[in-house]
């Protein structure tokens, strides 16, 4: 039996999305372990990976790799690369930069590891496609010798989508010279600034912290807040970062976790619902205008995941009032049901709008395969 598919795990911080994919990029089998809440829960639901592939017809001896998503590889684990003990060292290391995503990776990672003995694991970051920054962008105006003595720049996220959204833009378009706005927008949300295929800038740093609003995380916010609770709150560094990371964004503005609770809010004409959708639009459109200006004017702006994909009415208000930046969106385009990528401004708009799904597990499969290309070359 020939080896030729390759088992993705995609870790979260409360989920373990898992497919394999087909040498074509066909899925024989794709699904979620939700709701879990440790790092023993990811490694635990592994079991329930196996129970399903197997319920799948998907035999163990078929699968030639499991590549793995890693959200932030720290300053040196960049490309994607086969899983050793040097690998998992650097995934370690670079946890105090992802505490939400990093552990449960890392528990899935080693498990996998344990369980498929056998076969390469391949790590890919999505910090890496944000690796080759410019320095103008990378670099963030604080002591020198501080920021190199602990490895302070931006890393960026997202990028494995970024990237792979880009690219499917690119081809819809027909051409490979464009200047993208790209916009993942989930319960994590980030923007970057593509030219030619490469990333001019993005909006998550250090960390997955800064940038847009996001689920329950608040992006840019001033930082002397944190020292002006740290002061008069009493608030600690765990305390900041319990409230950094999930009591901010739409949770801490309403209480909601959900942004299709969010939705339903505003339609309700809920007064904290509206005020968290118009932060939340008002921060996507700063950077979206922020974006078009580092490019030198966008060609198009691309949104993805999944409020980017679902929500017709965010895509609209994100977008408004930009028209004097060539930027127009069709009102029935834009509502029209679809999953296929498709643009969805008018015909005169001088900047094209589209939706673009993603598909990080199809990128990491192929990512995967091409590590192991190159190791047999």
């Amino acid at each position: 039996m020939d080896r030729d598919q390759v088992l993705v795990l995609n870790a979260g911080s409360s989920s373990l999305k898992y497919q394999v994919v087909g040498p074509d990029g066909s899925v024989a089998v794709k699904g979620s372990v939700d709701r879990l809440t440790g790092e023993d829960d990811h490694a635990r639901a592994l079991a329930k990976v196996t129970e399903d592939l197997r319920r799948a017809g998907v035999d163990d001896e078929r699968l030639v790799a499991v590549g793995h998503r890693i959200v932030h590889g720290g300053p040196r684990l960049t490309t994607p690369t086969v899983a050793d003990d040097d690998v998992l060292k650097a995934v370690r290391n670079a946890v105090p930069l992802a505490p939400l995503h990093n552990p449960p990776a890392l528990a899935a990672l080693e498990a996998a590891m344990s369980w498929l003995d056998d076969v390469p694991h391949v790590v890919v970051m999505d910090t890496g496609f944000f690796a080759d920054l410019p320095d103008h962008a990378a670099t963030y105006a604080i002591d020198r010798d501080l920021a190199r003595r602990h490895d302070v720049r931006r890393y960026g996220a997202h990028g494995i989508s970024h990237e792979y959204v880009a690219a499917r833009a690119a081809a819809h378009l027909g051409r490979d010279d464009l200047r993208l706005v790209t916009l993942h927008l989930g319960n994590g949300a980030s923007a970057a600034a593509i030219d030619a295929g490469r990333p001019v800038d993005t909006s998550m740093g250090l960390t997955p912290l800064e940038g847009l609003v996001m689920g329950s995380r608040a992006g840019d916010l001033d930082p002397g807040i944190l020292v002006h609770l740290a002061r008069h709150e009493g608030l600690g560094t765990d305390a900041l970062e319990d409230l950094l990371h999930h009591h901010s964004g739409i949770t801490g503005l309403t209480g909601r976790s959900d942004f299709r609770d969010l939705e339903a809010g505003l339609e309700d004409g809920d007064d904290a619902c509206r005020l968290a959708w118009g932060v939340y639009c008002h921060r996507v459109r700063k950077y979206v205008g922020a974006y078009h200006a580092a490019l030198g004017g966008a060609d198009a702006v691309v949104f993805t995941a999944g409020v980017g994909e679902n929500s017709a009415r965010l895509r609209a208000d994100a977008l408004a009032g930009l028209a004097r930046l060539g930027i127009e969106v069709d009102a029935a385009r834009n509502e029209a049901d679809s999953k296929a990528v498709r643009a969805i401004s008018t015909d005169t708009s001088a900047v094209v709008v589209l939706v673009v799904p993603t598909d990080e597990e199809l990128a990491i499969a192929d990512a995967t395969r091409a590590v192991l290309h190159r190791g047999a070359s």
